[in-house]
């Protein structure tokens, strides 16, 4: 399985910095299938300036209603119109920070899936959940509303899964190796061994290929070192070693 790198430029950018940032990468021949999911203003010159390259465009979120009366929302059909070719869905500051519940979550999902766009589901559990011993089980329950779709018969070519240690995120402390492949694998034997996971965590190139080589990553999902081409190109090559 080829790895995942995706990058995840969260509410960041300009014109100017995508082009500086991707007129350097576009050309890279690299051994893993690569993403870019910028703000929904840019998509459109993202594609443009990605239409030759392996580089697959993407948004970082999706109304989980179709077409209609919903101001300010943003459909998957509207995604797929302007050349995205993929979507993440659930991430951990959209749950925090918004309020999206796990069946809102599943809804986008499906909302994608629908019209034919991949998607990239983030899960992820607390410091309180951490420490309580309740990782695994606050995984299970994001991960439930799953099973309808696979019900419905989505499959492990049409989605991922990204875990994100929330708890790790601004508290000084950081995931071990053995602790992000126990939690990979684990999700993996709720899905099915099939389903990529990637890992998104303070990734950056010098941490990239240790990451990589854990049982279980299928790939990573990059916050603020995919706004930096070095960062970002480095990332990628270390997903060919």
């Amino acid at each position: 399985m080829r790895k995942h790198i995706v990058g995840n430029w969260k509410m960041n950018g300009s014109v100017a910095l995508l082009r500086e940032v991707l007129d350097q990468v576009r050309d890279e021949a690299f051994a893993a299938d690569v993403s870019v999911c910028v703000p929904f203003p840019y998509l459109s010159e993202v594609q443009q300036r990605l239409s030759s390259s392996q580089i697959k465009v993407g948004a970082q979120d999706v109304s989980e209603y179709d077409d209609g009366a919903y101001t300010g929302e943003v459909s998957a059909r509207m995604l797929k119109d302007v050349g995205s070719r993929l979507a993440i869905v659930g991430h951990s500051e959209r749950r925090r920070y918004f309020g999206e519940s796990d069946a809102a979550v599943a809804s986008k999902l499906a909302r994608l899936l629908e019209v034919g766009l991949y998607g990239i589901y983030c899960v992820g559990e607390t410091l309180a959940e951490r420490d309580a011993g309740r990782a695994e089980a606050r995984i299970e329950a994001q991960l439930a509303p799953l099973h309808a779709l696979l019900a419905r018969g989505a499959t492990a070519s049409q989605f991922c899964i990204a875990y994100e240690p929330v708890w790790a995120i601004g508290t000084g402390r950081a995931a071990s190796g053995e602790q992000v492949a126990v939690m990979h694998e684990f999700i993996k034997r709720c899905l099915g061994p099939a389903f990529a996971v990637l890992y998104g965590g303070s990734v950056k190139a010098g941490n990239a290929s240790a990451l990589l080589t854990l049982p279980g990553v299928d790939g990573v999902l990059v916050g603020g070192a995919s706004l930096d081409a070095k960062e970002f190109s480095g990332i990628c090559r270390a997903a060919g070693c």
